[in-house]
This record gives structure tokens, sequence and C-alpha cells, in this order.
């Protein structure tokens, strides 16, 4: 018992699934990187490329571990039995602490052992604007380091090349990307304009999610709650009508039923002496006269009321 406890804790600390598996992909990544860092540690120009994006990891971990920490059932439970003091070490810019990024491959093990990926898949499928979010996010990080590697190969030693360096590489990739455009850096290359031509198109896609994804999260629920509002207002107006129809329906009835008991009433009482047709129909008038006032009063008293009762 207290070991499936322990189990629906864990799961209540995992996120959103397309966010766990993009942050489990990112730390893959990462550490990745630091192979890189030792296996290329001759070549300034890679080693400027790393070091940038391991900065952004750092710092994207870092933003990582805040919305744990805010968000988890229990903060302390988190911190210390579920890897958030590795989080926050693995997020400061020290090479030592990369390694622990692995903790972080435990929850999507953690997260495919629990669910399975079929149950995973089905959730993915479902959430298509975190999905989608995170896939083209993933695929932005991406490009901006194996961008600016390939372009970086392929254009530094190009005749009449003007991307010659570590940080014309990143700058063009990440101008490129954002859609700006500026035109200062530009490949010369066949080889270089196809990486360019993608770079272009994931940033098209980035951006035009991005815009979907926060339109979709600032109006959806205003949208929602208008339509809440009118689909209230048409209730109210058919409880209003229902209940005009029905206290004029009940007037109607009560008037009948009172004509017809007057009637037999008087003719049990005076069946040998009936009374003038003239003062009985008078008398039956000025009674529905008298029901009709009543019934538009109760009206006039049910809207008043629906109305008060309307937000």
């Amino acid at each position: 018992m207290a070991r499936a406890r322990e189990r629906a804790a864990a799961r209540a600390e995992l996120k959103n699934p397309a966010y766990e598996i993009f942050i489990g992909i990112l730390s893959i990544l990462s550490i990745a990187n630091l192979v890189l860092v030792l296996v290329f540690a001759a070549d300034p120009s890679l080693q400027l490329i790393l070091s940038v994006m391991n900065a952004l990891f750092s710092a994207i971990f870092l933003g990582d571990f805040i919305y744990r920490i805010a968000t988890a059932p229990s903060a302390g439970r988190y911190f210390f039995r579920g890897f958030g003091w590795a989080d926050l070490l693995a997020s400061l810019p020290f090479p030592q602490l990369k390694i622990l990024r692995l903790f972080r491959l435990l929850r999507v093990v953690r997260l495919l052992r629990d669910l399975g990926l079929r149950a995973i898949w089905t959730i993915l499928i479902h959430d298509r604007a975190n999905s989608a979010l995170m896939t083209l996010l993933l695929m932005g990080v991406l490009v901006l380091q194996w961008g600016s590697i390939g372009v970086l190969a392929i254009e530094e030693d190009a005749d009449g090349a003007n991307i010659t360096s570590a940080s014309d590489a990143l700058w063009y990739t990440m101008v490129t990307i954002s859609t700006v455009g500026y035109g200062d850096q530009f490949p010369v290359t066949n080889a270089g304009r196809l990486i360019g031509t993608l770079i272009i198109v994931v940033g098209v896609g980035i951006f035009g999610t991005f815009t979907g994804y926060l339109a979709n999260l600032f109006l959806g629920p205003g949208r929602a709650k208008d339509e809440t509002d009118a689909e209230g207002d048409a209730d109210t107006d058919a409880v209003a009508d229902a209940a005009s129809s029905g206290v004029a329906g009940g007037a109607a009835a009560g008037a009948v039923a009172v004509g017809v008991a007057a009637g037999a009433d008087a003719a049990d009482a005076d069946a040998d002496v009936p009374p003038p047709q003239d003062d009985r129909a008078g008398d039956h008038a000025e009674r529905l006269q008298e029901l009709l006032t009543r019934s538009e009063e109760n009206i006039a008293e049910i809207r008043r009321m629906l109305a008060d009762a309307t937000p």
C-alpha cells in the first residue's frame, strides 16, 4: 500500500507527456554536447557554438526546475526525493555538474513505464497544441545548433564567403530562424543555401505555431465565457416564456374550472328556478376578469424574480 502511494506521488510530479519528452531529449542533447566538447577540444569555433548551446540548455533547465518546484504537490518531496537537487545543480553553468542531467531521463523512463507507449501516443494526438509546440521548439533548438555547425563547416572556406566564424554562423542562424533576415550574413554555396532554406521553414513553423498557441491560450477562455453567457440568457428567456405560458394556461384552466363549479352550484341550488341568463353571464365575466388580472400580476412577478436571479 505504501509503495502504491509512493508511485502515485511520483506520477503526480510528472508534467504533460509532450513537455517531459521535450525536456528528456534536450537532456540527451546536452550530454552529447559534453562529449563533443571533449572530442573537439582543439576546434575553437565548435567550442564557441557548443558553449552558447550549453548556456541555452542551462537557462531552459533552470526554468524547468523553477516550474517543477512551484507546481509540485510537495516541494520538499520533489527536491529531496524527486531529484530536484540534481535538476538544480545540473542547471548551473558548471561542466562538472551537467552529467546530473541524466536524472531528468529517469522521468521520461518512468513516464514510458507507467503510461505505456500507446497511452502516451494517444495523449500526444489529443493534445495537439502542446505536442506541436514542443515539437517545433525542439526542432528550433536542433536547427540552431546543427544549422550553425553545418553552415560554418560549408561556408567558412568558400570563395566570397561572409560566414567565416562561429559568431557569424550563430548570428545568421538566429536571424534566419526568427524570420527577421537582416541580410548582412548569407550563404554563397548551394549546400549552404539548402541549409538556409531548412532554417527558414522551421522558423516560420515555430513562430506561426507559437502565435496560434498564444491566441488560443488568451482568447479561448473569453470566447468560452461569452458562449456560456449566451446559452444562459437563452435558457433564462426560455424559462420565462415557459413560466408565462404555464401561468396563463393555469389561469385559464382555473377560470374554466371555477365557471363550471359555479354553474353546477347554481344548478343544484336553483334547479327549479334558474337565474336569469344575463345575470349569470355577468358574474362569470367579472370572475374571469379578476382571474386574468391576477395572472398578469403573477407573470410580472415571475419576470422580476428571473431578472434578479440572472447574473
